[in-house]
């Protein structure tokens, strides 16, 4: 979904608390500053990302919608890609960063730009726009950087930064360590280029924003304002934005439109509710009702599916959300699995446990390649019982066998064990 100027208000009943109200601002360079700037007409703000892979992933959705959220209220966005700070990377406290060749970088830009513009408008009065810090940080030789750069940077005040203490012990490389004053230049030069005005960022940037808003204020410019938003978390200790198979991108060819749609709708009723908040453009009338659902019939997962639905299109556009809500319904047995697209029912499948076969047995050894079952005895017992299904189709003969018209798409069955344990199998060749 791409915002469109028509979409934009013309009119903003007090932004910031509706910010406040989702939780999204933790630190501020103050509140009634930031209400100043944020309620009282259109200003320029930006927001970064850096590129450390080929693509974004569900943990920048924040900054993401964040940035709409802004636009939607009138103001306008700077989208910023780090080119530059791209090549350095923000210090780990951990251990030193690898360092990815210039040219890799460059197309992690490019691939990050194309991802972002579906989120904003590039038309309007305020019409976003992308950014790349390697336009002017690449133009500065050694000495302009030290002498028109860091000389305003206490060395006492950037050794104090918690990420930078962690690792005096281990070391850190003058490379990570001048990270800093790149981001602080970035705002310093979108604010002379852009008459930006506002930064914000996730809650652990907040040493790195608040030297940007430093500096601006150093160099006789200003005023500028910051924000942070929270970092997401899962009530169950494990880390947002990642499953069993990895980090979930917003690169439909990293992470398919399916299991990003089941991504949310597997949201803990713990969580969901944060996640609208956060997440959600629906008002805050229709969300706290959804909360109240939630809380009343946890089993509906309202709140999860009306999420997974309105992220899904937002990242992946109308159809392919239709498709991961079709795939869903379909497996479980309530829709038309000839209606699915085979990259949509392969990644269903995929998410599922997808098996790989050259032949095909019958019923009974299907159900036990596939791992639905242990064993050929138990697989007979399942047909027997009336729990067995292929595509959907119950499956009564113990010694049933499938023929290849039966595979959707030429090469693929679903099968399923009761109503709930299902799995798939690709035909090879």
């Amino acid at each position: 979904m791409t915002v469109t100027d028509s979409n934009l208000p013309h009119g903003r009943d007090s932004l910031t608390e509706d910010l406040r109200w989702r939780g999204l601002i933790q630190d501020s360079t103050g509140l009634d500053e930031l209400r100043e700037l944020l309620d009282g007409g259109s200003a320029t703000f930006y927001v970064g990302f850096d590129p450390t892979a080929p693509s974004l992933h569900v943990g920048h959705l924040m900054q993401v919608t964040t940035a709409r959220r802004l636009q939607l209220a009138g103001h306008r966005p700077l989208l910023l890609v780090g080119g530059a700070t791209g090549q350095i990377g923000d210090p780990k406290e951990s251990a030193e960063r690898t360092l990815n060749p210039p040219e890799v970088v460059a197309g992690w830009v490019q691939r990050i730009h194309d991802q972002l513009s579906p989120f904003v408008s590039y038309i309007g009065e305020n019409a976003a726009q992308l950014v790349n810090n390697l336009d002017w940080t690449g133009e500065m030789s050694v000495v302009e950087f030290l002498r028109d750069v860091g000389k305003h940077f206490p060395v006492n005040k950037m050794l104090a930064r918690e990420v930078v203490r962690a690792r005096l012990e281990t070391g850190i490389s003058f490379t990570e360590f001048s990270y800093q004053l790149l981001q602080a230049n970035d705002f310093f030069e979108l604010h002379r280029r852009h008459g930006c005005q506002l930064q914000y960022g996730g809650s652990d940037q907040w040493g790195n924003i608040t030297a940007g808003v430093d500096y601006v204020r150093r160099r006789g410019a200003g005023p500028v304002e910051a924000f942070t938003t929270p970092l997401v978390t899962r009530s169950d200790g494990t880390k947002f934005g990642k499953t069993e198979g990895g980090a979930v991108w917003l690169d439909p060819n990293m992470t398919s439109p399916y299991a990003f749609y089941q991504f949310w709708v597997n949201a803990d009723d713990r969580d969901v509710t944060r996640y609208l908040r956060y997440f959600s453009f629906r008002s805050r009338e229709e969300i706290e009702a959804l909360e109240k659902e939630t809380a009343e019939r946890p089993a509906a997962r309202s709140a999860q599916r009306a999420l997974a639905e309105e992220l899904t299109t937002l990242v992946h556009g109308e159809r392919e959300m239709a498709q991961a809500v079709a795939a869903s319904q379909a497996l479980f047995g309530r829709g038309s699995l000839d209606e699915l697209t085979p990259e949509t029912l392969r990644a269903a499948l995929t998410e599922a446990g997808l098996v790989h076969l050259d032949a095909l047995p019958d019923v009974a050894g299907l159900l036990r390649d596939s791992g639905l079952v242990p064993s050929l005895k138990e697989a007979r017992r399942v047909i027997a019982e009336g729990g067995a299904y292929v595509n959907n189709t119950r499956v009564t003969e113990v010694d049933a066998t499938v023929a290849p018209e039966d595979l959707l798409h030429g090469r693929y069955l679903v099968l399923r064990r009761g109503k709930r344990s299902f799995a798939g199998v690709e035909l090879r060749g």
